[in-house]
């Protein structure tokens, strides 16, 4: 029996990686896709607002009363908006399970991709929390790639053992990065699938 997973997303360029992890990783999963595509151009310089918070847990609020079994968040800069909503399913922010995968493996120092400064920021500063949360000491560094991701990697990665890409838009090139740099890639779609069949079941 399918169940029904609400992706939210902020660009429509986060959907087709997230639909693909699912169908991939959690194949009794059927996507719907709900889209705000003003969550990104009314975030300004100083980040998220009360109001764009409360934009996104009626969102939330609209895919539990809708029928979804798991919601999951896109964009990675609305990630701690799931800390405010106590959801009756399942609820995860976009990179939650990729942090506990790269947390997890082992690797220490740590270089977290993105192409947007945002986003780099916003990801690397969630990162460096959930490891402290955790107990675990790690290097992070952080590298803005909005074009020409391999080059731009390998320039930064010299001393790297783990590359996290902090957004849903960059997933698609993860096995092409992990090939050219010869290390691990984590990405937020496929971690997230794998974590939502563990919770559902599928």
């Amino acid at each position: 029996m399918s169940v029904r997973i609400a992706l939210i997303s902020a660009t429509p360029a986060a959907i087709p990686p997230a639909v693909d992890a699912l169908a991939t990783g959690f194949p009794r999963a059927r996507p719907w896709n709900i889209l705000d595509d003003r969550l990104l151009a009314d975030v300004g310089e100083d980040g998220r607002t009360p109001a764009l918070d409360g934009r996104m847990r009626r969102l939330i609020d609209y895919a539990v009363t809708g029928g979804a079994d798991g919601v999951l968040l896109t964009c990675s800069l609305y990630g701690a908006v799931t800390k405010q909503v106590d959801a009756p399913v399942p609820l995860l922010a976009p990179d939650e399970a990729a942090f506990d995968d790269a947390l997890s493996s082992g690797c220490r120092r740590i270089l977290v991709v993105a192409s947007l400064a945002s986003a780099l920021r916003d990801s690397t500063t969630r990162f460096e929390q959930a490891a402290r949360d955790q107990g675990i000491a790690v290097e992070v560094g952080g590298v803005l790639a909005p074009d020409r991701l391999v080059e731009t990697c390998r320039a930064k990665a010299g001393d790297r053992d783990l590359i996290l890409l902090a957004q849903y838009s960059l997933a698609p090139a993860a096995d092409e990065l992990s090939a050219a740099l010869g290390l691990p890639v984590v990405s937020g779609p496929r971690s997230a699938a794998a974590r939502l069949k563990a919770v559902i079941g599928g």
